[in-house]
């Protein structure tokens, strides 16, 4: 490392050493290392999060909230303290503004039905932009269609930044909601959303930001952002599948009714009325992903022990070095050239379809996402079919990116 770079930047050795957290990262696909390029999708777990999981089920599984015995109250204490490492992940002001959900989609549905759906009226505008994962514009088309909404676009440039100006003139008094990314799934771009969140505050307007392509790889604060809502998926931070949380202010916690109904999330039950228990355990009906959220738990701590800012810091080195790398390929165009970017580049290659690219780096044992990255708006806006995309982690190498563009340079000849 060069005296120049910062100090809390991963050292290579450092890296080396994180890398033997991942058991799977000594893994072989096709007779090669694996190389695994695929975070934005999923990231690998470390072993401590896998050991916690089992754990779990070796000494205290049991249902929580719902029991005396010690199983119980043991794995109700887990569940909660995971709670706490949550709001303090991102900055919460308290537990009671976390609600555990499947995920980032979980979260934004719930988001729709109990919060936004209620507010609406024939007319009324919710406002996205070009560049939202399918999961943050169908549950808004869906209420907007039922309630005669419309929803309302931000377009981009061509090198995949929002134009704000266009922004502003979006919103008017029929405007209701904003939910916007933080960080393009896609492309990388990391979005302003200090101004977005200005701008929604002076209008009135409430705001959720999707925080799922944002929470692993940078340090959150939903209190100094001073959003509404803020949803992100744990399997994307290093912890189980099936597993996310949901920031909601505790005004619209107390304020929103559930959607869906069950066990755990009531005060008094009878065929003539049911009235629900106060706080997020409103929004978690049934047997909640227990195991999900003590990994959650640990990987939070896995992540603050190396420190987000280093995890950030790092990623844009790989970004950066990459970025070089792609310079010696004129044939490729990259899709999202934002001077603000997270650890994602998708390319393109006229003439070369992203998924023949894909199937023969994986003969190689590099992993990378190919499709239009559940995104088909924007591939629409820049007018091809999907990308190849590359995305990076706290596990990933120089020397693995040197490896893939070895690899791509084989590939490009092969179908040229």
């Amino acid at each position: 490392m060069q005296n120049s770079e910062k100090e809390n930047v991963i050292t290579y050795f450092e890296v080396e050493k994180i890398r033997k957290d991942f058991p799977i990262l000594e893994r072989e696909v096709n007779k090669k290392k694996l190389i695994y390029f695929d975070n934005a999708a999923t990231v690998q777990k470390p072993q401590v999060v896998i050991d916690a999981i089992a754990n779990y089920y070796k000494q205290y599984n049991s249902n929580v909230h719902r029991g005396v015995h010690t199983l119980s109250q043991e794995a109700s204490q887990h569940y909660e303290q995971s709670r706490i490492k949550a709001a303090e992940f991102i900055g919460a002001k308290s537990s009671q503004e976390i609600i555990f959900t499947k995920g980032t989609t979980d979260g934004i549905n719930l988001v729709a039905q109990s919060f936004v759906k209620p507010l609406l009226q024939k007319g009324n505008e919710i406002v996205l932009t070009m560049m939202e994962h399918h999961s943050n514009i169908i549950p808004w088309q869906m209420i907007a269609e039922e309630k005669g909404a419309i929803l309302k676009i931000v377009p981009i440039s061509e090198s995949g930044e929002l134009l704000m100006d266009e922004f502003e003139k979006i919103i008017s008094e029929k405007t209701k909601f904003i939910a916007i990314t933080h960080v393009s799934n896609t492309m990388g771009t990391i979005n302003d959303v200090a101004k977005i969140i200005e701008i929604a505050k002076q209008n009135s307007i409430p705001i959720l930001i999707d925080g799922a392509q944002s929470a692993p790889h940078m340090q959150v604060d939903v209190s100094k952002m001073d959003c509404d809502f803020f949803v992100f998926s744990g399997h994307k931070v290093y912890a189980p599948t099936g597993i996310g949380v949901l920031f909601a202010k505790e005004e619209h916690i107390h304020a929103m009714q559930p959607y869906q109904g069950g066990g755990g999330i009531i005060s008094t039950v009878t065929f003539e009325k049911t009235t629900y228990i106060q706080g997020p355990l409103k929004f978690e009906a049934g047997t909640p992903n227990i195991e999900g959220a003590i990994g959650l738990s640990t990987a939070f701590d896995y992540c603050n022990n190396i420190g987000m800012q280093t995890i950030f810091e790092h990623e844009t080195m790989l970004l950066n070095y990459a970025n070089a790398l792609f310079k010696n390929f004129p044939q490729v165009k990259i899709i999202g050239t934002s001077e603000h970017k997270a650890g994602v580049i998708s390319f393109a290659v006229n003439g070369i379809h992203p998924f023949d690219i894909g199937t023969l780096l994986d003969k190689y044992g590099i992993a990378v996402r190919t499709g239009h990255h559940c995104t088909q708006p924007l591939m629409n806006f820049f007018n091809i079919p999907g990308t190849t995309r590359m995305s990076f982690g706290i596990y990933n190498t120089k020397q693995e990116i040197d490896y893939f563009f070895e690899a791509l340079e084989k590939v490009l000849r092969m179908l040229s």
